[in-house]
């Protein structure tokens, strides 16, 4: 079992908050193997966002994903004809990651940092409202925007969309290149953020290029989340009672399947090490459990 490291005495830690950002019904066949598409199963999916903020830094907001636009229309045609192709009326935003912020008294640009699990629809919504943020994606994210550029001008269907301005965008170091700046965080390869130990930027390859995971500590003395992004879309996926789905024609949800499994495989491991709570994007089971509970913002998600 991989181990996490213990508490620094005066050890920062962070407050971590769920935010309702829009619905998506989830047909069980596109991300289960076991699921049968004859039976048209769905989950009515969440799409969540999180407030995440340091117990000492207590100015600073930091803001993991920000779900799905109301105005879906304005994505991208590509984007739209896509949505439109699986889920057309199947997606509603009855609080966007905007409206869920100021439940608690916070607007758009009260956060300084947005990091960005991967750019596909359903997590990037729009920048325009975060004028004083920076951006931070993954190192390949680089690579996803010029193929999304090219996929663009050829008329190709795709799910990426962002209008986050260049000039604030932080891409990340390459664990490949810059591994010095890694280190061993349990099963994976995390970078400190804080520098102190509180939140770890975690490489999660498989789902897209530049896909990754935030792994937050979130009490002074061993309690821990890790917000898994798209790792998984749903948990049958983690536990194992089921593959990832691939299809004839529209392919697999993952871009890469055997590096999903292989981290699927990690986060698997995680939930061995005591006191860590995992959880997904898109976490019917999780949201259905806490929906209007005090782990929505201005509440607080409790520590393991």
């Amino acid at each position: 079992m991989s181990s996490l490291p213990p508490p620094s005495p005066d050890q920062a830690f962070c407050h971590v908050s769920a935010l309702e950002s829009g619905f998506i019904d989830l047909p069980l066949h596109l991300v289960l193997s076991t699921a049968d598409p004859s039976l048209n199963q769905k989950i009515i999916a969440p799409s969540l966002s999180f407030l995440i903020r340091h117990s000492k830094h207590t100015d600073k907001n930091f803001l993991f994903d920000l779900g799905i636009r109301k105005d879906w229309e304005s994505y991208p045609p590509s984007v739209v004809q896509r949505i439109n192709t699986i889920y057309k009326d199947s997606i509603w935003i009855p609080n966007d990651v905007c409206d869920s912020l100021a439940k608690g008294g916070l607007s758009p640009t009260d956060i300084d940092t947005v990091c960005v699990s991967h750019l596909y629809w359903d997590h990037v919504s729009t920048a325009a409202p975060f004028t004083n943020s920076t951006f931070i994606l993954g190192a390949d994210s680089k690579d996803l925007l010029e193929s999304q550029s090219q996929s663009t001008n050829s008329g190709k269907t795709n799910a990426f969309a962002h209008d986050i301005p260049l000039s604030r965008i932080r891409f990340l170091p390459s664990p490949k290149d810059e591994s010095q700046l890694y280190i061993p965080i349990g099963p994976f390869l995390g970078f400190d953020y804080f520098n102190d130990g509180s939140l770890y930027i975690v490489d999660a390859p498989g789902r897209a290029r530049g896909h990754i995971n935030v792994l937050v500590r979130t009490s002074p003395d061993g309690g821990w989340i890790y917000l898994a992004g798209d790792s998984a879309h749903h948990w049958g996926l983690v536990t194992g009672d089921s593959d990832i789905a691939c299809h004839d024609g529209f392919g697999c949800v993952h871009e890469d399947k055997e590096k999903a499994k292989e981290h699927i495989g990690k986060i698997r491991e995680l939930m061995e090490v005591p006191r860590v709570k995992v959880l997904l994007a898109h976490d019917e089971r999780w949201y259905n459990e806490h929906k209007g509970s005090e782990a929505f913002w201005p509440g607080v998600i409790q520590s393991a």
